[in-house]
């Protein structure tokens, strides 16, 4: 099978797999490992880190990172990685403080219920709880409701879109869906679903998707959970989407931004040649990682305004 090669930057993470694939009793260890793995950063002037928990049965927590900035201020809603099975909120806290303080917004992630000891929908519905809270705590927190960013990497790109159109579809105007390397797609039927990919296989992402999924019939996979799903992406928000060449979700992506287009959506694309899944994470030092998070600043400064 032909596939394109990694870039020589992420050469050496050519037979690098996330392990995830195995049974649910594996993942106890895996997550456990994850969260002994995670650097907290060092705190960063002007920004204050939090809690806060929110909906009633069940409690959903989010990381709050609140600059010192006069409101009323944007603010970014941020869902983890990890194939909808393992990862935290406190994962992408680096990330989250620096655009907190970059930006002067409020961000939050997402502490949402893990598959498969909780399938669709909720993960779904403790990300759609924290939207709702925090548009009607937009006077506690100082927000501007009309510049919201849902945000998210991997499974959580995912969420984020599925968390976009729920948004739409109760009338709630986002100003934008910033998604990196977004698993969208349950269905594995495009071309680089099939390639030998480094860092996430299809054995990783069948096991995901079948945790998160459970026993919906896939006659019934609503939008919401399998974002590539859905016929009518019309009046969603301003998106940004970037990938690597060399991932197995980029057919599903590059689809995803087109039909966004043609409905009507503007929509920014990214593709980065010879970069695998997560590399902005893997290899963060590489110039691929480094112009990937400069073009996803530089469309966050569009969205949210300059500060």
């Amino acid at each position: 099978m032909t596939f394109p090669p990694l870039d020589v930057d992420f050469a050496h993470l050519a037979d690098f797999d996330s392990g995830i694939g195995g049974t649910t009793a594996d993942l106890v260890g895996m997550r456990s490992a994850l969260v002994q793995m995670i650097d907290r950063p060092p705190p960063v002037d002007g920004v204050a880190v939090g809690q806060a928990r929110v909906g009633a049965g069940p409690e959903v927590t989010i990381e709050t990172f609140t600059p010192e900035a006069e409101g009323p201020r944007p603010a970014i809603l941020w869902f983890h990685g990890g194939g909808f099975v393992v990862g935290s909120a406190g994962m992408d806290a680096d990330r989250l403080q620096r655009w907190s303080r970059q930006f002067r917004c409020f961000a939050g992630s997402v502490e949402y219920r893990l598959a498969p000891e909780h399938p669709y929908p909720a993960a779904h519905r403790d990300g759609v709880a924290a939207l709702e809270w925090l548009i009607a705590s937009a006077d506690e927190l100082a927000l501007d409701v009309g510049r919201i960013v849902v945000a998210g990497a991997s499974a959580g790109g995912g969420l984020a879109a599925g968390v976009a159109l729920a948004a739409r579809d109760r009338g709630i105007r986002l100003a934008g869906q910033l998604l990196f390397y977004p698993m969208l797609d349950d269905r594995q039927v495009t071309a680089s679903s099939q390639w030998p990919t480094a860092v996430w296989s299809r054995d990783s992402n069948e096991f995901g998707w079948r945790s998160y999924l459970g026993t919906v019939d896939t006659r019934e996979i609503a939008d919401y959970a399998a974002p590539s799903r859905a016929t009518l992406l019309d009046d969603l928000p301003p998106t940004m989407i970037l990938v690597g060449g060399s991932d197995a979700f980029v057919d599903e992506d590059i689809d995803y931004a087109a039909r966004l287009a043609h409905a009507g959506v503007a929509t920014d694309l990214r593709v980065y040649a010879g970069a695998p899944h997560g590399f902005d994470l893997l290899v963060p030092e590489s110039i691929t990682s480094c112009t990937a998070a400069d073009d996803a600043e530089r469309w966050l400064e569009k969205v949210l305004g300059r500060p």
